[in-house]
């Protein structure tokens, strides 16, 4: 298969999952949770699809697990029946805490400008 084919079926994939993630009634699963990366195989067989959740890392392994355990089926059945694929890739997610640690990269960075900005205004910057 084409890879401009695999690339444009990921992305489908991935906005129909997004989509169907949020009509999910399992308390287990976050409502803040988003599909950081999705990978499917070259025969699409199998996509791997990697969540995190802006709770926590703990938020993000319990909805890995409900997701892998009980939605699995039913996020496939209709991933297959709203996108009409000939194969509909068995779904395995994985856990990726990317963005609880881009928050704590954003609030190391704002606290480092803020103490540049404290010590910058007070600060014998005098030039002759």
């Amino acid at each position: 298969m084409a890879g401009y084919k695999i690339n444009r079926v990921t992305s489908d994939i991935k906005l129909c999952l997004s989509e169907l993630m949020r009509e999910v009634k399992d308390p287990r699963i976050s409502k803040l949770i988003s599909i950081v990366k999705l990978d499917v195989s070259g025969d699409m067989s199998y996509a791997t699809v990697y969540v995190s959740a802006i709770e926590g890392a703990e938020a993000t392994a319990q909805s890995v697990k409900a997701l892998n355990k009980s939605a699995n089926g039913f996020l496939r059945r209709e991933l297959g029946g709203r996108m009409k694929l000939r194969k509909v890739p068995e779904l395995r997610f994985i856990a990726d805490n990317s963005i609880q640690k881009s928050s704590e990269i954003l609030s190391i960075i704002k606290s480092l400008e803020n103490n540049e900005n404290t010590t910058g205004e007070g600060g014998s910057d005098e030039q002759t």
